[in-house]
């Protein structure tokens, strides 16, 4: 085992702030150092805009919104298709999201199990707590066997921890290795980099799934091979694969199977690489495990499913559900950021109101996440942080403002006489274009419904009080 420091290894327990050992992994998850780390801030870390800022730039781009909802649309269908031909995908998803707690709930037994088998089989494995060890051990690793050019294999891990820039950084030149050119470009490295989708326990297997070969030529071709995954990518056994393998490429492309599927299990003499390294990236996902209810999160498999069906980001797109650029957009991104993260900032704070809580991703979710569950979690996370905040927001304070005129019915009628009046002098043709101050950002993307000349609460009496006279 190694981390990301210099050195002898120090064996389980508690690392430096370059790497993570499993001691350290079961204490964040038994909670003994969760309150440090829902304070902890990235120093220097650029500015981030929040949803609603992000959002209405990508509004703007007509051409864009066209070009997603055509695409959700054609996504849509193929997968309903793919879904509809496996008479047993209602078990399927229960045996998947099975799979995935199982994994979870004992995921320090099976990184161990993982890491010995990975030794037995010739590799070396490396833990990565956060994503600038994750890159500094990749960087480190390519570096060291390679001749100053790297292939690497897109993969969203790999845009997570930003390894392009810590690699352009040492000088690397890194070349993607997708199309005829980028496989000649493999065929010549010494070194590649490649992402995992999953991770098996028992034979220290890494797989790959693709459709254009790219990441297979990275994983035959050169002399050193450097595999960076989520430590959240492990499952427990092979048997596991047979149900995922038939989720993932349904769910995600709409296809029976995935094209192709690459395993590789260590250093095998004279069939590929020599020497082959797996960096395990935390960043924050031992900080979701530790979350009883966020901790769901963890079973996603990146099909991508949650965003073909999600209203608002057949919209938006990527970037407003990832400011940040991780690699984790649309509506699972709104869940995994603010867990991994924490909501004091507001960029993240933003992203569980991020949805219309319509319930489309929990529906097409292979492994059964509760989506709309967990998003309403973390608004209540978001909502407890801010109340204790000395100075109350502007939302908090009209909140608590409307708490307590609704506590009356008189006071409640009242206002709402007073508002409705107002409200019908701001409306054209029976809607409301713009709101005033604050409110004009509900505007800014959608009319409001004039109210009605006479509430319910005067009906009903009216009503009523003709139903006595009459009766």
């Amino acid at each position: 085992m190694t981390s990301g420091g210099d050195g002898p290894d120090p064996g389980p327990g508690p690392r430096g702030p370059e790497g993570f050992g499993l001691g350290t992994l079961l204490g964040l998850v038994n909670g003994q150092q969760r309150g440090a780390a829902k304070r902890r801030r990235t120093d220097g870390a650029p500015a981030v805009p929040r949803f609603a800022d992000a959002a209405r730039e990508a509004l703007a781009d007509a051409g864009a919104r066209h070009d997603l909802a055509e695409s959700a649309a054609a996504t849509r269908k193929r997968t309903a298709a793919a879904i509809a031909e496996a008479s047993d995908w209602e078990r399927l998803r229960e045996a998947g999201a099975a799979i995935r707690d199982r994994a979870l709930l004992d995921l320090g037994a099976h990184l161990e199990t993982f890491e010995r088998a990975v030794a037995d089989a010739g590799g070396t494995v490396h833990w990565a707590r956060d994503a600038s060890a994750a890159r500094r051990i990749a960087a480190s690793l390519v570096r060291d066997a390679g001749d100053g050019e790297v292939a690497v294999a897109d993969g969203s891990v790999l845009r997570e921890i930003g390894l392009d820039r810590a690699l352009a950084a040492r000088g690397v030149v890194a070349h993607d290795a997708s199309g005829p050119e980028g496989r000649d470009r493999v065929r010549a490295a010494r070194v590649a980099v490649a992402p995992a989708d999953f991770l098996v326990a028992e034979t220290g297997t890494v797989l790959l799934l693709e459709s254009g070969g790219a990441a297979r030529a990275c994983l035959t071709l050169p002399e050193t091979l450097v595999c960076v995954a989520g430590l959240d990518r492990l499952v427990p056994a092979w048997e596991d694969m047979e149900v995922l393998l038939q989720l993932l490429p349904r769910a995600s492309r709409g296809d029976r199977l995935s094209p192709q599927v690459s395993a590789w299990t260590g250093a095998v003499p004279a069939d590929g690489p020599g020497e082959v390294h797996v960096v395990l990236v935390d960043n924050g996902r031992t900080r979701i495990l530790g979350d009883e209810v966020g901790r769901e999160a963890l079973r996603c498999i990146g099909c991508g499913a949650c965003s073909a069906v999600c209203p608002v980001y057949e919209r938006v797109g990527d970037r407003p559900f990832d400011p940040r650029g991780t690699g984790v957009p649309g509506p699972i991104g709104a869940i995994w950021t603010p867990l991994a993260r924490g909501v004091e900032r507001a960029p993240e704070a933003s992203l569980p109101f991020a949805s219309t809580l319509c319930g489309a991703c929990a529906d097409v979710c292979p492994v059964k996440i509760d989506l709309p569950g967990l998003l309403v979690h973390l608004r209540g996370e978001v909502v407890d942080a801010r109340r204790h905040r000395p100075v109350p927001t502007p939302e908090l304070a009209v909140m608590r403002g409307v708490a307590w005129t609704m506590a009356d019915a008189r006071r409640f009628e009242a206002a709402a006489g007073r508002g409705a009046r107002w409200a019908r002098l701001l409306s054209r043709g029976g809607r409301i274009r713009r709101l005033p101050g604050l409110l004009g950002r509900w505007t800014e993307a959608r009319d409001l419904a004039a109210p009605p000349a006479e509430s319910f609460r005067a009906w009903w009496r009216r009503r009523e009080a003709a139903r006595r006279r009459t009766g």
